[in-house]
């Protein structure tokens, strides 16, 4: 991906550690794509009926991490209580989608992967966080 090298080039100050905000980003994006491949695979399973509540959390997931990706590569008019509150919701997205594909873990590897990149991503999101206080 070319995030880092896109953020090298902004041209005002980012008040954030670069490679930091380019790892949160990617990591955001990583779980975008995986919730939208789980929920895909998920929708092929035969018990698709028992795999609903893992289905709307990948998706909820998705978007959340999509959003958080976009908003986090946005610079001019900075608020930093806008990007707290957006990695809040993308790391609790991420613990509650991480924990409905574990319970699934065992049954379907797509859960087992979706639940091992929502759980980066949540981390990526918390050290962040912690950086912006």
């Amino acid at each position: 991906m070319q995030t880092t090298a896109m953020l090298e080039t902004y041209p005002a100050e980012i008040n954030l550690d670069r490679r930091m905000l380019a790892a949160v980003i990617e990591a955001a994006l990583e779980c975008s794509q995986t919730c939208t491949a789980c929920a895909d695979a998920c929708l092929s399973e035969d018990m698709i009926d028992q795999l609903r509540r893992c289905i709307r959390t990948n998706l909820d997931c998705a978007d959340i991490c999509d959003t958080t990706a976009r908003v986090l590569s946005r610079h001019t008019g900075y608020d930093a209580n806008i990007t707290r509150a957006q990695l809040q919701a993308c790391a609790q997205a991420c613990r509650s989608c991480g924990d409905e594909c574990e319970a699934h873990a065992s049954m379907h590897e797509h859960c087992r992967i979706c639940a091992d990149v929502c759980r980066r991503c949540e981390a990526a999101c918390h050290e962040l966080l912690a950086v912006i206080g």
